[in-house]
């Protein structure tokens, strides 16, 4: 552990990173059981889905906080690495909330028997490092089915979802409407049709949306006890209230009553930068991470319409080097807008857009592309690296 905190403050000091990464490799390298000995006497909380690990792991973060001191790797470092890291840089917390990228949980829950499993939403991802959607659910489905002690919180309304978390001997069901249906017209059990009427769905299977004991309206969120909480978010988006729900009912699985949560809830303004405005020279910049096509999706639904947009896409490891998503992504919503284009692959994003009949120039620079625009308001959107690269080049950064 010594060691990989002292890895850890070189990487920072020394401009190379911010050694989330490095000091748990360090750490596992010197000690393999390292992870199942810092997670063993606390209270663990996995959080994984293909979005909104984040922005759901801050959120039960900021709701456990009332009980006790909470150990996170809120810089979004949800590889193995990186979860090892967070618990060794709070090892007396009682508590951990770790998000987990899809592909790594059945090795990371194997390691710290957590006592809360939060199941978000599964649909495409990078391709080229993750693999089909399926095959991960089918990973999932094995590795809940092995932990006997563990409560899943998990979205009905995915049929994906549901089908690995049926596995689980504890289960809470959270309904929170479904946005992203791409990628469960077949079923995973039978590959059968699932049949869609409103919220319900089903598959001849047997494979069915069961009933949910927290459910999400607008707004308000039900509890299984009939009572209402009014969200109030200060984050935009169905998107964010469906993460807050399923916080909801994941810190009321631990003890926070569901008031006293979601006024945690709504001292978050920002994710990592995400959602943050900041000003630059003649412009006001509305900064938003997108991912995979999901998360394109429900970005470019709660852009401002009258705001010129800047778009910039890089394809480095982090991202994914397959950049087939980009035609999976409805970008015909930016049809009439100011738009740019710009990052390391801005011109496969500039092919897109001309198929999409969506009129844009390209900058190379991102910040050219800003400065390029009128004075006013701007909305920028990119991709991991892009969105990372682009933060520590402007004010506050």
């Amino acid at each position: 552990m010594a060691a990989g905190r002292l890895t850890a403050w070189l990487s920072r000091s020394s401009g190379l990173g911010r050694g989330g990464m490095i000091g748990g490799r360090v750490t596992l390298a010197l000690d393999p059981a390292a992870l199942r000995r810092l997670g063993r006497e606390r209270t663990v909380v996995l959080v994984t889905g293909t979005n909104g690990k984040t922005t759901t792991s801050l959120m039960l973060t900021r709701a456990l906080e009332t009980l006790a001191e909470v150990a996170a790797n809120s810089d979004g470092a949800n590889m193995p690495d990186g979860v090892l890291a967070a618990l060794t840089a709070r090892p007396d917390a009682p508590y951990a909330v770790l998000e987990v990228d899809e592909t790594y949980v059945p090795w990371v829950a194997d390691q710290v028997r957590p006592a809360v499993l939060v199941l978000l939403n599964l649909s495409r991802d990078q391709l080229d490092r993750v693999g089909e959607v399926r095959a991960t659910e089918r990973d999932l489905r094995a590795a809940i089915a092995a932990l006997p002690g563990t409560v899943v919180v998990a979205n009905c309304d995915d049929v994906l979802v549901t089908s690995a978390a049926s596995a689980a001997a504890k289960l809470v069901w959270v309904s929170t409407g479904r946005r992203w249906t791409g990628d469960s017209t077949a079923c995973p059990r039978c590959e059968g049709r699932v049949e869609t009427h409103e919220r319900h769905w089903s598959c001849g299977c047997g494979l069915a949306r069961p009933e949910p004991s927290w459910t999400l309206d607008g707004e308000l969120v039900r509890t299984p006890g009939g009572r209402e909480v009014d969200l109030d978010l200060r984050l935009p988006g169905e998107v964010n209230r469906a993460n807050a729900a399923l916080a909801l009912a994941a810190a009321h699985r631990l003890g926070v009553p569901p008031h006293t949560a979601a006024a945690r809830l709504r001292t978050i303004t920002d994710i990592g930068g995400r959602y943050r405005t900041i000003r630059r020279s003649r412009h006001s910049v509305r900064l938003m991470l997108a991912k995979n096509p999901a998360g394109w999706v429900e970005t470019l639904r709660v852009l401002d319409e009258d705001t010129p947009v800047v778009v910039a896409v890089n394809a480095q490891e982090a991202d994914g080097r397959d950049l087939s998503w980009l035609w999976d992504v409805h970008f015909e919503r930016l049809r009439g807008r100011q738009v740019v284009v710009t990052g390391e692959r801005g011109a496969d994003l500039s092919v897109r857009l001309c198929y999409a009949e969506v009129a844009h120039w390209a900058e190379p620079d991102p910040v050219a592309a800003i400065d390029a625009l009128p004075p006013g308001a701007v909305e920028l959107v990119a991709n991991y690296t892009a969105f990372r690269d682009l933060v520590g080049r402007l004010p506050g950064g």
